[in-house]
């Protein structure tokens, strides 16, 4: 509550930062997951077949650093600050033209995020709407039909949130959240590591209510 009684009920967090010096590490990560698509198929839509998270590689460790400092980061936003134990579960995305994600949310597990290693620069010029948003990702109200109620300057208005990507990228969500990714309407792939945040169950979290 603020010094006018107003309190902020439901926040929905978003966690939104680009990695310093991500350049040389995307190269490299682009390569891995390009060889393992020749190698596993469908590698993007069988995500539970493996994890790449777990690989022994200079590049994905890396990551792996900058995934869990990004979760710390975000707990400590939510003022948790007792001990948090999880294990990363993450999957490659090759995203070619036409590809895309339907909308969905992540069961079982806490915090869900991606990273973009690979975005294209441009896209094929195609007859129809202009509006289209190729390659971003879009993230919707988890409270149903709550800006039905919202009148003109009300940030409640817009039940859609969308982000358009660049390389280094990370983004970091609650699983529970709903989302849709764009369908890519360019010739070169779209490349991105996704990975969910499972919580090693404590009784440190069960809450007092």
């Amino acid at each position: 509550m603020n010094e006018n009684g107003v309190i902020e009920l439901w926040p929905t967090r978003l966690m939104q930062r680009v990695l310093p010096d991500a350049d040389k590490a995307n190269s490299v990560l682009s390569g891995l997951i390009i060889e393992l698509d020749a190698e596993t198929r469908n590698l993007t839509t069988d995500y539970r077949s493996s994890d790449i998270l777990q690989l022994e590689h200079p590049a994905v460790r890396w990551l792996k650093q900058c995934i869990n400092k990004t979760v710390i980061d975000y707990l400590h936003a939510q003022n948790q600050r007792y001990e948090i134990s999880w294990q990363l579960q993450g999957w490659a995305n090759i995203n070619r033209f036409g590809d895309y994600h339907d909308l969905h949310n992540h069961p079982h597990s806490y915090l869900s995020g991606t990273y973009y290693i690979s975005i294209p620069q441009s896209t094929e010029d195609l007859p129809g709407r202009n509006d289209r948003r190729p390659g971003a990702i879009s993230f919707y109200d988890p409270r149903p039909q709550a800006n039905m109620t919202a009148i003109r300057d009300d940030p409640q208005i817009e039940a859609e949130h969308t982000v358009q990507p660049t390389p280094g990228m990370l983004l970091l969500w609650p699983s529970f959240l709903h989302h849709f990714v764009h369908p890519n309407l360019s010739r070169e792939a779209r490349i991105s590591l996704s990975f969910n945040v499972v919580l090693n169950q404590s009784p440190e979290h069960l809450p007092q209510q």
